[in-house]
This record gives C-alpha cells, structure tokens and sequence, in this order.
C-alpha cells in the first residue's frame, strides 16, 4: 500500500513545482508598461488689486480631467502695506513687499518642485489707472515686481495688467468651480457629469477702484471679446461679462467727495450726506489729481492744495440722490437692455454670488444672510441716522472704515438695482460670500483653472513593471503550491515511519 502512495506522492510534488516554475516565469517575463500614480503640481498668483496685494498658492495633481486641473487653495498670504500702484515714485518698494509671502510660498511647496511652480502676478484697477495717468511709471512698477520674482526659484510666467473683462470672467470661473457648476463625479455612474446649465452663478465683484458682473444670458453673446469665451472641463462657455473703472467703492466715494466740494465751492466746509453726524474730516484738494477718476478739468475747485473739511449729516435720502449723481443713466436712453453710461447689459439670468466689497460691507452690516430688500434698505437706514460718537462707542474695532459704512452700503444698493437692474423680485438671487469650499473667492483660482489648460496635458509616466493583479496571482499559486508540496513530504515523511 505505501509503496504505490510513494511514487503518488513524488508525482504531486513534482507536479506543483514544476506549475510553481512556470507561474515565476511567467510572472517574470510578463513585463509591460505600468502607470504611475500622478504627481502633484503648484502654481503661485499674485492678485494685485488698487488697495493691497495677496498671494494664492494652488496645488493640483498632473493628470487632469478633461485638460482642466482639479485645483485646491494651500496658502494664502495678504503682502503688507498698500496696492503696487502705491509706488509709483519708489518702484522698488513694489518688488520688496512682495518677499514677505513668497518666502511662506516656498516652504509650503516641496523645495525639489520649487523650479517647477508657474508663478505670477496679475494687476487690477489700481495698475490700469496708474497706467493711464503715467505709463512709464506703471511699466518701472512692473519692472520691479518682475526683478524680484525672478530672484526666487520658480518658473516665474510674467506680470501683467489685467483687463477688467478678464478680472470678471476669471471671477466667474472661481465661483462655478468651487460650487460644482461646472462638473460634478457621480459615484453611481463613475464618471464626471456637467450639471445644468441652470446650476451656473453669475459673478458680482466690488473692488477699490472697478466693479464687474459677469453671468451667462439666454442665447448668444453681443460684442464678444477673448474673455468671455473659455473651454472647461471639455465644454464651452460663452459669458457676459464687463467691468466698470472707477465704479469701485474706493474711486467712488473719491468722486462723490469732489463733486460735493465742487458744487459747495468756494466754501471750505462742506456738508457730506453720507458721513455720520459728528464726523470730520479734511482732505487736500491735490488728492483729485491723483487718479484719472478724479482728474477731470473742474474749474469749480480751487487752485493749489487747499483743503477742505467735509462734515457729516447722516442723511441717508441725501446721500442716495448725491451717489445716483455717479451714474449716468441718461445714456441708456429707453434701451431696457442698459445699465448706465451707455453700457449693453443682457437680461439677468439666474444665482449671483456677490464678493469683494459687496462681502465686506453687507458682512459689517449682517445683512449676507438672505433678508428682504425691505429689511436691507430699513438696516442701512437705522445704520445711516447713526452719530459718529455713538458708531466709535459700538464698533471700535472698525474704526479705520467706519465712516464709509452708509455711504457704501447706500452705494452697492444704488449699482445693484439702478444699475445692474436687480429688482425687489430678483433680489433674493444675489448670495453674498467670502469664500467657497474654504477657498477665497477672487480671480486668482478662475485664472489659475483657466491657466491649466495653456500647460500640455502631461502624460502619465510610464515605466517597466507587472501588472498588480498579475503578480500577486503568482505569488499567491506559488506560496500554494509551496504550502501543498510541503504538506506532502510531511505525509511522505510520516509514511516511510510506518
């Protein structure tokens, strides 16, 4: 009997070595290209705007979906000190202040990616004014900015002077990424889906010295430039978007003081509308001289630099009638498709999320939750009947632009519903917010998106090597078979004993 079990067992033996030969061997030669998992990428943006500057460090990994990186904010970082227009007469200045936030940038990117970070700056409103009034000088700025970054070790791309239109449309962009309008994975189906159209948000920015709105209307475009056309995730966008230079809160509230110091003229104090009872304040006449907004040939202002002292009478129904001034309705004639001096506007369509200076005042004023108009307009008039002794008592803390909060707050409302035509019955779409997804909301992510899609589809890496599924089958026959073959000797074993 354990004589024919012998050469049995010797068989079996045999057998799984010889299949375990074979599985090591195949597993071996089958050799084939394996891709790697993707490596992650930065980039670096500097927002440039009239009143400050900021940095954005973004991350996103190489293979994209649709030639669209899937972009995550990593830093943010506010530079120190005023906008880079500030230094016209000490461009190097420019260039220094930036140091500060591209030091924290490097240590947030692995420093064997360093020389790999596209970086670059973009300047808004407050570089396209200083352009206009001295070229030269917004050049030297540039020049300077350009100089510093391009000590830092990074793929620096360039800084520039947006267009406004540009500034609306990457605004655009940021919001509807980061709330999912332009895709969306369904786990279900295992694949990116685009969300309705309806699901897009149009986008209302309120910077220092511009505003843009930007949304997608019914039907084509009118008097398309670059900006508003864009190729998303494998899907085209054709927006409406136009920005207003020196319509910001800043150039403004500049405009609305020169005219109530020209129309008061020659009297050196002046009654502000806007400002709270019992505040004062005393400007220079030299100061309209500085920006293009107020530059203008006013034979009503006197020479040289005077000053005069603006005092505040808390009237907020004097304060709408001297900002409504600003615009120039007229223009539109009885054209229902025009917001103000002159500008086509399409009919508005859908959800808008309003940033920037919208944000911060109606933030101050706790009006970004979802109110009526009525207790809108019913805050900021309690707001504006406020004295300024009263106001310094319950918010300290934000003295420094306290005396601007009526006369904004009554300005967003007169851009909003004279002049973009946001009505009682449309106003409940307009969403006020700072951030999205724990992101800022901003043009620096829209154009960072956009900015993705101009660097090559970088194709994943192959390299030699076995297939996972391939190579743990063999493994695991070969352990089997080891396992059996053993089993069997010790049977082998046990049988010789008897």
């Amino acid at each position: 009997m354990m004589a024919n079990k012998k050469p049995f067992t010797s068989a079996i033996i045999g057998a799984l070595v010889a299949l375990s030969i074979i599985a090591l061997v195949l597993s071996l030669v089958k050799v084939e290209d394996v891709t790697l998992p993707p490596t992650v990428k930065y980039g670096l943006v500097f927002d440039a705007g009239s009143s400050h500057t900021s940095l954005f460090v973004y991350e996103w990994d190489s293979d994209k979906e649709n030639d669209t990186g899937v972009v995550s904010q990593t830093l943010s970082c506010d530079v120190q000190g005023p906008g880079i227009s500030s230094y016209a007469h000490d461009p190097p200045k420019a260039g220094d202040s930036l140091r500060e936030c591209l030091d924290k940038a490097l240590t947030v990117v692995p420093a064997a990616k360093h020389r790999d970070v596209p970086a670059y700056l973009g300047a808004t409103a407050g570089m396209r004014l200083l352009r206009e009034q001295n070229s030269s000088a917004a050049d030297q700025v540039l020049a300077e900015v350009t100089k510093t970054m391009q000590e830092y070790p990074v793929d620096f791309k360039g800084a520039r002077i947006l267009s406004g239109e540009e500034e609306g449309a990457y605004g655009w962009i940021t919001i509807n990424y980061l709330l999912d309008s332009f895709t969306k994975f369904s786990p279900k189906a295992r694949a990116w889906l685009r969300p309705e159209a309806a699901n897009v948000f149009g986008a209302l920015d309120l910077g220092g010295a511009s505003t843009q709105i930007s949304f997608m209307p019914e039907g084509s475009v009118m008097d398309q430039n670059e900006a508003s056309k864009f190729t998303l995730y494998g899907y085209s966008y054709n927006i409406y978007t136009h920005s207003y230079l020196c319509y910001g809160q800043n150039e403004a509230l500049k405009r609305l003081a020169k005219e109530l110091i020209a129309e008061s003229a020659p009297s050196r104090r002046v009654q502000h509308p806007c400002y709270p009872k019992g505040y004062n304040e005393t400007v220079h006449l030299s100061s309209f001289r500085t920006s293009p907004c107020t530059n203008r040939s006013d034979a009503r202002l006197p020479l040289g630099d005077s000053t005069v002292t603006l005092e505040g009478r808390g009237s907020a129904s004097g304060c709408r009638a001297a900002l409504r001034e600003l615009f120039n309705f007229s223009a539109c004639g009885q054209s229902r498709d025009c917001t103000f001096d002159g500008v086509h506007q399409p009919p508005l369509r859908g959800q808008f999320i309003a940033f920037a200076g919208f944000y911060y005042t109606f933030n101050f004023l706790n009006l970004t939750t979802q109110k009526s108009l009525n207790d809108v307009n019913a805050t900021i008039l309690a707001f504006c009947k406020r004295n300024w002794s009263e106001l310094e008592q319950t918010f300290p803390e934000a003295k420094k632009y306290l005396h601007t909060y009526c006369s904004v707050g009554i300005y967003i409302l007169t851009l909003l519903l004279d002049g973009f035509k946001f009505s009682e019955h449309t106003w409940s779409n307009i969403h006020f917010s700072r951030q999205a997804a724990n992101t800022d909301i901003g043009w620096t992510l829209g154009f960072m998106l956009n900015f993705t899609n101009m660097i090559p589809a970088e194709p994943l890496e192959l390299v030699k090597g076995h297939q996972p599924g391939l190579w743990a089958g063999a493994v695991s026959f070969i352990v089997l078979a080891l396992v059996t073959g053993l089993v069997a000797v010790l049977l082998l074993c046990f049988w010789k004993t008897k």
